[in-house]
């Protein structure tokens, strides 16, 4: 609802209250014209401060009212605006916190702009699969000009209050009370003329080159987009600003919202917003669960390992302003890893105060770095960052069970060991947890918390906590290996290297799944990340094949096929970026621009020969089919083995993990979206013709879930849950 009230020197002060972030709801939006319209009407009032209640302006339209039966109940958010806007008297939006989406399309409906210091603003309807749909793309771009217009609109991205000002989105920043500010302000231009202050009747800011200017926009819209709709959407609204009349421009803002609103990946974006917001309401097979779990405080931890890895960890516990104790086991790598560590802090220190916030890198006690096991007695809590190497990892843990204070929990970053068999070496295995951090951990989001046999609630929560005010993304798995995101990687990558054997090239599976949505195909990730990586784990694993005999049947283990390509690549020496040689080739060592390397395909004609494979033309669909099904059939196997509690913590595993394109919504949403039958029947089809795939034959669930119907994604865990109650 609306709060009307009346200010100094008849000043009406109308408050948006929708705890907690004053989203516009039917009700809110009902209140708000009413309140408006009360002051319109009030002879007494002369001018109107439109602000929020409890110091937030307002976060936008609420989400769930794009599909809600009452959208058509109560008055548009369009129109409240125009009515604001329309108003004779004055009126002010007193910005604080936030201003975004909707809440921003209000402020400038209002006639000025004040905001706080700290305040953000935002049109991040894009991030929704949708655009502004109240006048946001015909207003901004009348305000500031269409190219920063464009860049706001299409990015989604927020703007500080500095920045704002600079723009012209704001007309004053205070860094005290605003809400008296902006009454201050109304009283001053109570009596003055409106006509140019409405954004309505202003002409666009012209430029001499913008025909230009345009088209470069354009095409950097749609090499970003990679067949994501709504940035596109957004410019061409943007767009119809610039040609249209404002009504018509309103009327094109209005039909390219609707048909955002009615595509997939609207409901694709909207499935991944909430499901990345459920991720802190965990629960376990067990029944425990976030309701029940009280989170320890952590006033001091550790991170052991100061490599790529543990180094993002420090910086990113350091942001959170988290004491943190690095150690390492020689001087050499100590200072190497301080010296990456302070170039971390120091480039996020700058940012941070270009935006007028600050981190203080040099305060005492703050980070620690040293040589010393026993610096690790005080700690609340350890991240071992080591590298992937059982023996190792429990010989620290071992010690650590004897150097750490008994209620310390001990954290280990693995991608895919054993949580139990690194748990049973200390005397406290309620308190041994996985945290699988993203490289590079100080920018990735994702955070795999894995719980193993014994794991307690309490760590699970605390862990849960310490990512949150580290801004990463916590998402609670189960042990097994790979746990959710590297277990679903295997087949994903089986079906890469399998195509490459059957004729195809890591070319056109790169532009395959780059057309699908990916930023980097999967063979370009391969080269960036490595591909010694994971050969290091399959030495580990007995699992490489790069010396299996060329005799019949080939590329086979115990009947189940196997492709040593990368293994052959790794005892070559092409790790990928790192010796300049890959699945690609560079021009040197550390080289990131990859180019076709004619070796590679000289050396897969070869290897096709050796091995008596006929070579055939793979299409794009056959690519993304077996890649893209695969992946989603092991996630159905994992949720059946209750490894992750649902789809939704599957899919934000892959949008924040593995680059997922957010529009397509995650593998599980996309096989719900593409319809289960239809991916049963593929992968039946494509399992027939490969009896020696294990990970095409279709998972039980799947054929179960196509049995009942194919239900939505929202009903398949209860289902998951009655049939393993009935186990």
């Amino acid at each position: 609802m609306a709060q009307y009230a009346r200010g100094a020197a008849a000043v009406a002060v109308i408050r948006i209250c929708n705890p907690p972030l004053n989203t516009l709801s039917v009700k809110t939006l009902l209140a708000l014209q009413q309140e408006v319209k009360h002051a319109n009407i009030d002879p007494t009032v002369k001018a109107v401060v439109i602000c929020g209640a409890n110091g937030k302006f307002s976060a936008g339209a609420d989400i769930k009212l794009f599909s809600s039966p009452d959208l058509g109940n109560g008055p548009s958010l369009a129109s409240v605006i125009d009515l604001i806007e329309k108003s004779d008297k004055p009126m002010v939006a007193a910005i604080e916190s936030l201003a975004l989406g909707g809440g921003l399309e209000v402020a400038l409906g209002c006639h000025y702009r004040i905001a706080h210091m700290q305040a953000r603003v935002g049109l991040p309807e894009v991030t929704l699969g949708l655009l502004p749909g109240a006048g946001g793309t015909q207003r901004l771009p009348r305000l500031i000009g269409v190219p920063a217009a464009l860049e706001i609109i299409t990015t989604g991205k927020h703007i500080r209050a500095a920045e704002a000002l600079k723009l012209g989105i704001i007309d004053e920043i205070v860094e005290e009370n605003t809400v008296e500010a902006a009454i201050h302000l109304a009283e001053r231009v109570s009596g003055q003329p409106l006509g140019p202050r409405r954004l309505c009747s202003k002409q666009i800011p012209r430029l001499p080159n913008m025909e230009a200017i345009i088209e470069e926009a354009l095409v950097k819209v749609k090499k970003q987009a990679r067949g994501f709709l709504a940035p596109e959407m957004c410019f061409q609204a943007v767009e119809a600003s610039l040609h249209l009349p404002f009504e018509e421009g309103i009327r094109k803002e209005r039909e390219l919202f609707l048909f955002l609103l009615s595509s997939g990946q609207a409901t694709a974006l909207q499935y991944a917003f909430f499901a990345q917001r459920n991720m802190e309401k965990w629960t376990l097979p067990s029944g425990a669960s976030w309701k029940t779990a009280a989170p320890r405080p952590i006033q001091r931890a550790a991170v052991i390992g100061l490599g790529t890895m543990g180094r993002g960890i420090v910086a990113s516990l350091v942001k959170a302003k988290v004491p943190v104790v690095a150690l390492e086991q020689d001087k050499n790598h100590l200072e190497q890893g301080r010296g990456a560590v302070m170039a971390f802090l120091g480039g996020e220190a700058l940012r941070m105060q270009q935006n007028n916030q600050m981190l203080d890198v040099q305060k005492p006690g703050l980070l620690h770095f040293t040589l010393d096991f026993s610096s690790l007695r005080d700690v609340d809590l350890v991240i071992e960052a080591v590298f992937e190497d059982m023996a190792v990892k429990k010989e620290i843990f071992h010690k650590l069970s004897t150097i750490c204070k008994p209620e310390a929990f001990l954290c280990t970053n693995t991608s895919c060991l054993d949580i139990n068999e690194i748990a049973a070496i200390t005397r406290r295995p309620h308190q041994v947890i996985g945290t699988h951090f993203f490289a590079p951990a100080h920018i990735m989001k994702l955070l795999e918390v894995i719980y193993g046999q014994h794991t307690s609630p309490t760590a699970i929560a605390t862990v849960m906590s310490l990512g949150k005010a580290m801004g990463k993304i916590g998402v609670v798995v189960g042990n097994c290996f790979g746990f959710v995101g590297n277990r679903m990687l295997i087949p994903y990558r089986d079906q890469m290297n399998f195509l490459i054997e059957e004729g195809s090239t890591p070319e056109e599976i790169d532009k395959a799944l780059e057309e699908f949505g990916f930023k980097m195909g999967p063979f370009l990730v391969s080269d960036l990340s490595g591909l010694d990586v994971g050969w290091r784990i399959r030495k580990e694993q007995g699992l490489t094949g790069a010396r299996l005999p060329l005799s019949t049947p080939p590329r086979h283990r115990n009947g189940i096929r196997y492709s040593p390509l990368p293994d052959i690549l790794c005892e070559k020496g092409r790790y990928g970026q790192k010796t300049g040689k890959g699945w690609y080739q560079y021009d040197k060592p550390g080289g990131r621009v990859p180019k076709s390397d004619p070796w590679l395909h000289y050396f897969l004609s070869d290897y096709r020969n050796a091995h008596n494979i006929m070579t055939r033309t793979i299409t794009q669909d056959e690519i993304l089919e077996r890649c893209l099904y695969s992946l989603a059939n092991e996630g159905f196997q994992i949720l059946s083995e209750g490894i992750a509690s649902c789809p939704e913590a599957i899919d934000t595993v892959y949008i924040n993990g593995y680059g997922w394109p957010r529009h397509r919504g995650g593998p599980m949403f996309y096989a719900s979206q593409v319809g289960l039958s239809t991916v049963l029947a593929k992968l039946q089809k494509y399992a027939e013709a490969n009896p020696d795939i294990p990970s095409l034959q279709p998972c039980p669930l799947l054929q179960k879930l196509v049995a009942l119907g194919s239900p939505p994604v929202s009903k398949w865990s209860s289902f998951v849950e009655s049939q393993n109650s009935k186990l």
